[in-house]
């Protein structure tokens, strides 16, 4: 089991709870505070999609630093309970939507329900080989909004494309095993 906090704005210093086991990878408060460095003041009053959610960590971090809203996406129903859990201890439940299913198929629902998203983070199992396709589909299904922002977390041994569909990286860091890449639309 991670401990993991949330380490600025409006709940600062909350514990969040995570699921017992090795079924998730938490992002560690390090590799947090380097991607909202990097997010800084785009994080405000924008709205979130937090794929392959986990512990809703990423999410929460970003409400807790001022986002609008904020919607959580996990396949695994006991990963979704420890999300709203999160979102009640931290206080900031009405500003978050916990769904639980596939990836791929909550963003078809999200397009066909028109909605649009500032910053979306993904964070899939490393080996699970679908970071590029879920990113595809993101682009295909126009649900990140013009200038929008996708956060990539990945195995640091895994190069992703420079240019996915109308996206290209804007920002690459490593951290040990892992990789955080920044894609945005336009070179």
């Amino acid at each position: 089991m991670y401990i993991l906090r949330v380490i600025s704005g409006t709940a600062k210093g909350h514990k969040l709870i995570t699921p017992k086991g090795t079924s998730t990878r938490p992002t560690s408060d390090k590799i947090k505070g380097s991607i909202f460095n990097i997010l800084s003041a785009s994080v405000i009053d924008s709205d979130i999609l937090d794929l392959y959610a986990g512990t809703g960590n990423l999410g929460i971090e970003a409400l807790s630093r001022g986002a609008r809203f904020a919607v959580f996406v996990d396949k695994d129903r006991e990963c979704s309970r420890i999300i709203m859990e999160n979102l009640k201890h931290t206080k900031l439940e009405t500003k978050g939507e916990v769904i639980t299913g596939q990836a791929l198929s909550v963003i078809k629902k999200l397009k066909d329900k028109n909605r649009k998203f500032d910053i979306i983070f993904l964070d899939p199992p490393y080996q699970s080989g679908v970071l590029e396709d879920t990113i595809a589909e993101i682009t295909k299904s126009g649900i990140l909004n013009e200038d929008g922002i996708i956060v990539a977390e990945h195995d640091s041994r895994h190069k992703l494309p420079e240019e996915i569909n109308c996206l290209s990286i804007k920002d690459s860091r490593k951290y040990g095993d892992t990789a955080i890449t920044f894609y945005r639309t336009g070179r």
